[in-house]
């Protein structure tokens, strides 16, 4: 492969993308870009990096073809195919207009909605089939959080009545 030439200016944005690079891939890439542009050769490159040769043609090929974009678009991962999030901002409303309600309102023999018991409810109201994860994850990007219920309710403090007026 023909050494890379970069111009002072493409030679301290990718210096500086190193430092801040938002994922490893991409620094990884700059530094590959760097270090061939520094006379490094394909197989030094590739074994510092732990990588194969054709990964590092590859990322210079995709780096050159991106020249006029901004180095993050330059070193990021080429899009790719395969199955898209079907959970991703549906269930979100679903879960949350029964979170606040009492299961046993709906026929289940629980008092707290779990994440197994809502996909069950997405399932069987809804016909939406999604893993537990994924309703795990709704319920972070709602920002719901619940305590787990204590089962020492019989078990009192020496002095409740005290505390409590009597």
């Amino acid at each position: 492969m023909a050494s890379i030439i970069l111009n002072q200016r493409q030679q301290h944005e990718l210096e500086t993308f190193v430092l801040h690079a938002p994922s490893a891939r991409e620094s990884c890439r700059a530094l590959a870009v760097l270090w061939l542009a520094d006379g490094e050769t394909t197989n030094q490159v590739a074994e510092l990096l732990r990588v194969s040769r054709q990964t590092v043609h590859n990322w210079v090929q995709r780096f050159q073809e991106r020249n006029g974009l901004d180095l993050h678009s330059g070193l990021a991962d080429a899009p790719r195919q395969g199955r898209p999030p079907s959970a991703l901002g549906i269930i979100d409303p679903l879960i949350a207009e029964v979170i606040d309600k009492d299961p046993r309102k709906f026929g289940y023999h629980f008092t707290v909605w779990t994440a197994p018991l809502l996909r069950e409810y997405l399932q069987q109201v809804h016909g939406i089939a999604v893993s537990q994860k994924s309703v795990s994850l709704a319920i972070e990007r709602l920002r719901m959080s619940w305590k787990r219920p204590r089962h020492q309710l019989s078990l009192r403090p020496e002095h409740w009545r005290q505390s409590k007026g009597g």
